[in-house]
């Protein structure tokens, strides 16, 4: 995006992977929930989140230590012009889906038509900026953008590529939530039981196995993803020795829990891996699409009721640190205090409609730690008179005499969430507020919550060193009545879409940093998201036999890291 790669033309392997590394070994992931469906690439049916990394490949690949980087994958080469109005890709000789059968230019011109128009609504965007694409060459596709926008480039090298065989002529959103989609990645699904088990095996016959930017990746010969029903159950499966490896979120329950006999005997190792990753954001959402929550006072006052320092305290034992922003933990995070220079610059030609505390500065509030949080209480009180509710008979009322009430929707599975909105409860009780907890399976969250058919919800949004276009899918103005997309809270807002363009359009490092600092101060004090704690180091618990390189990428905790490029070694 800025500047050059770090690595020569003929590098030997990411800095990060253990080029010598062995293959073989099997080991067992656990998911909670279910799934029911095998495509990952639409909206219909609910798929497990690791396939495409699998067994999907796209044109150019990430290094997970470069945050603006791609390096060429199913593409040789790329070429683009100064202003990034088109972009070319050649594709390498051999390359092919795992049936054998060739990858072509067809194959990647059909995948962005279909994917643009069928798939799901993350593949829109791009194609909708998509002016032409056109083979010109046996192995080379071109496409030309109808939008100046700097990092359209590098997003078309990240689109999955699909076999045109199997999917011309049919009706791909709606095809069989059972069909599995022919990929060229390492791995094939070789079994599975719906909601049960995914059997994914390392295909022998891989057509870049050779390729220096896979040296030292994917070595496993098999994963098995299991599903269990909640977090407890797997964590008691990873006991009992059925998971290979657990990914710890709670501090607390990492120092206090995780003393059981394979660890004490050494079979399990715990590794903290810490990153240089934003926080991106974790909380309770509230949808602004409805009433109470359009209203930033009414937001305001739910975060403040929102007693974190207890909760903290009672849940992780005061171990994990606040998210305070949605790039905090980052240098793309914002500034305390007053925005100043190409920040202020930024922001000031829409300050007539930023929330408050945009500009002046906005900070979440700090209780006391008590049980009974009366200063936020308070705040939160006044926040609800100010927005014309009162308290009457013990119940908030709204203007025309019905009291205040909502749902928060939780997935059944997440027992955390489930604890912190049973302490929330009854500070909301406190004000009056008739709070209740909904608890649906995974098939009903993900669909009500595509549907925006919530009060407040869990909210998990993974942020990267390299926001881009995907920014606009997640709290764009287009984005807020867009049915599957990642605009939960329903954000309309000038300035944030013009913060957004800012950082698409940036022409170097500075001017970049400076829009995304805007950006997250204009999310921060649009009280959309009640924020819970950061995860500033990843916690994996795993088999001594699972090994990991010495060199940490700046993503060390990434998901896809692990187990991408760890290996097996019994010989301990």
């Amino acid at each position: 995006m800025y500047g050059a790669p770090a690595l020569p033309a003929d590098f030997t392997h990411l800095p990060y992977t253990n080029p010598d590394a062995p293959k073989g070994g099997a080991i067992t992931l656990g998911n909670t929930g279910g799934f029911d469906s095998l495509n990952p690439f639409v909206r219909k049916g609910t798929s497990p989140w690791q396939l495409p990394h699998f067994t999907h490949e796209t044109l150019m690949g990430r290094s997970w230590d470069e945050p603006f980087t791609l390096y060429g994958l199913l593409a040789e080469s790329v070429e683009t012009d100064e202003e990034r109005t088109w972009v070319e890709f050649t594709l390498r000789e051999g390359t092919k889906f795992s049936d054998g059968s060739p990858l072509t230019v067809d194959d990647v011109i059909f995948s962005f038509e279909m994917l643009g128009t069928q798939g799901h609504p993350r593949y829109l965007s791009l194609y909708g900026q998509i002016d032409s694409i056109e083979k010109t060459g046996p192995r080379a596709v071109k496409i030309t953008f109808n939008t100046p926008n700097r990092e359209l480039a590098l997003l078309a090298g990240l689109r999955p590529v699909l076999s045109k065989a199997q999917w011309e002529g049919r009706d791909f959103a709606n095809a069989p939530i059972q069909e599995i989609p022919l990929g060229s990645g390492p791995y094939t699904i070789t079994g599975y039981e719906g909601g049960r088990y995914v059997q994914l095996t390392r295909n022998p016959d891989y057509w870049g196995k050779d390729l220096a930017f896979r040296a030292g990746t994917h070595n496993y010969d098999s994963i098995k993803l299991d599903f269990y029903g909640d977090a407890k159950v797997l964590f008691e499966g990873f006991k009992a020795g059925e998971v290979s490896a657990v990914r710890e979120f709670n501090a607390e329950v990492w120092n206090s829990q995780y003393d059981f006999p394979a660890v004490t005997r050494g079979d399990i190792v715990k590794s903290v891996i810490p990153h240089q990753k934003p926080s991106g954001m974790t909380g309770f959402v509230m949808n602004t699409r409805r009433a109470p929550f359009d209203d930033w006072r009414v937001r305001d006052a739910l975060i403040q009721a929102f007693n974190f320092e207890y909760i903290n305290d009672t849940l992780t034992g005061s171990s994990q640190p606040r998210i305070s922003s949605y790039f905090s933990n980052s240098v793309l995070g914002k500034e305390d205090g007053p925005a100043q220079g190409r920040v202020a610059d930024l922001l000031l030609p829409y300050q007539d409609t930023l929330p408050n505390g945009t500009i002046e500065g906005y900070a979440l509030p700090v209780s006391d730690g008590s049980a009974r949080n009366r200063a936020g209480i308070r705040a939160a009180m006044a926040q609800f008179e100010a927005a014309g509710y009162m308290v009457k008979d013990g119940a908030m009322m709204r203007g025309d005499g019905t009291p205040v009430s909502f749902t928060i929707l939780i997935a059944k599975g997440s027992t955390e969430d489930i604890a912190i909105a049973d302490l929330y409860l009854r500070g909301l009780n406190r004000l009056g507020i008739a709070a209740t907890i909904e608890t649906v399976d995974d098939a009903q969250f993900f669909s009500r919550t595509g549907e925006f058919d919530f009060d407040i919800t869990t909210f998990r949004r993974s942020l990267s060193l390299s926001p881009g276009n995907e920014q606009k899918f997640y709290w764009g103005s287009d984005a807020a009545d867009q049915q599957g997309s990642r605009n939960l809270m329903g954000a309309r807002n000038p300035a944030i879409d013009a913060m957004i363009d800012a950082m698409l359009n940036a022409r170097d490092s500075a001017d970049f940093i400076a829009a995304t600092r805007a950006l997250d101060r204009v999310l921060t004090a649009g009280r959309y998201v009640i924020p819970f704690w950061a995860y500033t180091d990843g916690r994996i618990a795993h088999v001594r036999e699972m090994k990991y390189p010495d060199t940490l990428p700046i993503y060390g905790d990434g998901a896809q890291w692990m187990p991408e490029v760890w290996w097996w070694d019994a010989s301990e």
